[in-house]
């Protein structure tokens, strides 16, 4: 029997919709090349170093060599496995600022505004967190939010210290006001990672109504200017998954224009130096790449307070047998229990620096814990002016696509960069951080100058593992962008795409949570109905941001 809309891609916003689609009686079929999330590696908030490195649950995309970062080859993983990149993902939970999408509205993607997804951050949020106003969250939504436990004396010390700095602390950065030091949020529940697998599609598939078609898809079947399905390659075989209302990507910002391109929706002259016939000619699909880079900077601790401890095998058995026996524990956390959003100077209105506080000092790839009890931040700024692309490699469906992010090419990069280092700086000199500092890992007090400070963040700057922009949401007139304000593909009929992809600006911070909102919106597109009414909550916006930088 036919279904009603295929899918491709069960990542955040796909589980989410698939999920809406079901319940309003709907049949679906979604399509994902990964296999199942089940096993510790995934479902362990405390092992999240893992999935993200092991091939079986990650596409393995690189970037080309950076130009502006050395020539530099940067890891892009996205998750290849039930619930995408959310199951592999740091399990922090940001909405973004309210004046994110306000931006998105400005730029022509009306109807997404703060005022008209706040609602859908609240539909789809069952919030646990203890401080902060109710009316800004939502308590009955499928995805479990909570807060850890803050048991370690590090994460206060890093609060009381942005405190003691003159930042302001905030009770809910999700909720009116962004702007300060406070506790971070994650989507863990009950010792477990909450991906959009277990809190969408797991109780989608459970109605009867969603399937799941484990297949590699290899472009969108368009038949006179409609899309009627999708080719996959199944078991060695091509075969059409046909849909008879739509077919909706949900592929993630490197293969949702992949996929596009590959079907013959993207800019005319690329397409034709592959051979591959012209369906629309979209110059804005594969353009516009963001993404969020950042900085580990550590710091030696003077007392053995830090996860150090646990850091060798015996310390990794005992956590994780804890962790399987009762899921709690060490494990039982992604770590990132302290974090910050701060502005970077006087005349930002709202804050372009994020900071994840970790107490130890560590990799994210989890090599090599620096020279033992430590801890650190992540840090970098929010919305740098660099823009990349995702590009054909060639005709093959199976060549990885050719990324390139442009990552520094602007001056205010840098000058972002040094700033974030000279006030993180600040941070951890405070009082608050006197009982447990010892000494500066990296970068080091001997680099200071500008010069010597922009060849360390050109040695070590990361990915913060935030694609998105790269098939952006505008008016339907506008020639670069490539999806409506109702995710429609412009110039395609019966094909929608709706993931991080159609940002127009990536927002501030993790980019999970905006992206499962773009799955639950784009799900009352598709199903026709008038979207949930805006709210009229005003965002705190500190009254002093023309004057001071605090």
């Amino acid at each position: 029997m036919a279904t009603e809309y295929v899918i491709v891609g069960a990542g955040s916003a796909g589980c989410a919709m698939a999920y809406r689609l079901a319940e309003a009686g709907r049949s679906v079929t979604v399509i994902e090349f990964g296999g199942t999330d089940a096993g510790p590696f995934i479902q362990m908030p405390g092992a999240l170093s893992y999935p993200m490195n092991m091939p079986m649950y990650d596409w393995g995309f690189q970037t080309e060599p950076e130009p502006h970062l050395g020539g530099r080859v940067l890891a892009t993983p996205r998750g290849k496995v039930i619930g995408g990149s959310s199951s592999i993902n740091g399990m922090v939970y940001v909405r973004g600022h309210a004046r994110d999408f306000d931006h998105w509205s400005e730029q022509g993607a009306q109807g997404w505004a703060y005022a008209d997804v706040l609602p859908y951050f609240r539909r789809m949020e069952n919030w646990h967190g203890e401080t902060g106003d109710k009316s800004f969250r939502g308590s009955d939504g499928p995805l479990h939010i909570t807060r850890g436990p803050r048991s370690n004396p590090l994460f206060n010390a890093f609060v009381e210290a942005g405190r003691q700095a003159g930042y302001p602390v905030t009770a809910d950065y999700n909720g009116q006001q962004q702007e300060g030091f406070g506790a971070m949020e994650a989507t863990i529940w009950q010792g477990t990672r909450w991906s959009a697998a277990n809190a969408y599609l797991k109780p989608a598939i459970k109605t009867g109504r969603v399937k799941v078609e484990k297949g590699f898809a290899r472009r969108i079947v368009i038949e006179n200017g409609r899309a009627t399905g999708v080719e996959i390659e199944q078991r060695g075989q091509v075969v059409v998954i046909p849909a008879t209302r739509e077919v909706i990507l949900a592929a993630s910002s490197i293969n949702s224009p992949k996929l596009l391109l590959l079907s013959g929706i993207g800019p005319a002259a690329h397409l034709a130096e592959h051979g591959i016939p012209l369906v629309a000619d979209r110059p804005g699909v594969g353009q516009n790449l963001q993404d969020h880079l950042e900085l580990y900077l550590q710091f030696a601790a003077s007392q053995p307070v830090t996860l150090y401890k646990y850091w060798n095998l015996w310390g990794k058995a005992m956590v994780g047998a804890q962790w399987l026996l009762t899921r709690k524990g060490i494990g039982a956390s992604n770590q990132f229990e302290a974090c910050a959003f701060i502005r970077s100077k006087a005349g930002v209105d709202y804050p372009d620096i994020q900071y994840h506080f970790l107490p130890i000092a560590v990799r994210y790839d989890g090599k090599a814990a620096a020279e033992g009890h430590g801890f650190q931040t992540h840090t970098g700024p929010m919305r740098s002016p660099s823009r990349g692309s995702v590009s054909l490699r060639s005709g093959d469906p199976k060549a990885p696509p050719k990324i390139l992010f442009n990552y520094m090419s602007h001056e205010q990069d840098w000058d972002d960069f040094r700033r974030c280092i000279r006030l993180t700086r600040e941070i951890i000199g405070q009082d608050a951080f006197k009982p447990y500092y010892k000494s500066e890992i990296q970068p080091g007090v001997n680099l200071q100058s500008d010069d010597e400070l922009n060849g360390f963040i050109r040695e070590h700057v990361e990915s913060a593992y935030h694609p998105c922009g790269t098939c952006r949401m505008g008016r339907a007139d506008d020639r670069m962008a490539v999806v409506d304000p109702e995710t429609r593909v412009i110039g395609v009929e019966g094909l929608r795409l709706a993931d991080s992809s159609i940002f127009p600006r990536v927002t501030n911070g993790n980019l999970n949570g905006p992206s499962i909102m773009t799955g639950e919106k784009a799900a009352d597109h598709i199903l026709g109905r008038v979207p949930l009414a805006p709210s009229n909550q005003e965002p705190w916006i500190n009254p002093n941001w023309q004057t001071s930088q605090r």
